[in-house]
């Protein structure tokens, strides 16, 4: 009985909130954001903004948000045209794993992409690794930084490693706070 008495009282302890999700809290409200975008070394680059609405579910445990935007991409005929963007993302700081977790999913496929990271208090960011296929075979390795510089900014930079290839910095995301 002391045994289980134990791990119930680990288990609600695991529970508990921390500061790592109080950060998560500072950047619920909405944002306006900027996109720069470029798929392969060397392509052109491409521009996009949006909004995004963030919020703490579940007690403070978990932030969802809510991404919409305007976002260039090839049509039937292959040339470019602006269609509207939908994305989403939960995050969360697991107590276990002792690691930011965090899911994507967008209108442009039909995955749910998971990364893990961890904070670096000194950089005010975090470091976030993954893996997606966004083509059957064609997987690529990811690293996202996501950088806090203060309450009413934050940015992304999300580079890509396509198997057997070189890493390279797909695109950069700046966040500034609505009034």
């Amino acid at each position: 009985m002391s045994n289980q008495a134990e791990m119930m009282k680990q288990m609600m302890a695991m529970g508990n909130l921390n500061e790592n999700h109080k950060m998560l809290a500072n950047t619920a409200g909405t944002w306006n954001y900027t996109v720069s975008f470029s798929p392969a070394p060397g392509a052109p680059e491409e521009k996009s903004k949006g909004t995004a609405t963030r919020k703490m579910i579940m007690n403070g445990r978990y932030l969802v948000g809510d991404y919409t935007g305007i976002m260039p991409m090839p049509g039937a005929d292959g040339k470019m045209k602006n269609v509207t963007f939908k994305g989403m993302g939960l995050e969360a700081y697991d107590n276990v794993k002792k690691k930011f977790i965090s899911t994507w999913m967008d209108s442009t496929g039909t995955g749910i992409m998971m990364m893990e990271g961890t904070y670096d208090e000194a950089t005010k960011s975090i470091t976030s690794t993954g893996e997606e296929e966004m083509m059957p075979g064609m997987k690529s390795q990811i690293r996202a930084v996501t950088k806090f510089p203060d309450k009413n900014h934050m940015s992304l930079e999300w580079y890509e490693t396509p198997a057997g290839g070189q890493e390279h910095k797909v695109m950069e995301i700046n966040y500034t706070r609505a009034k």
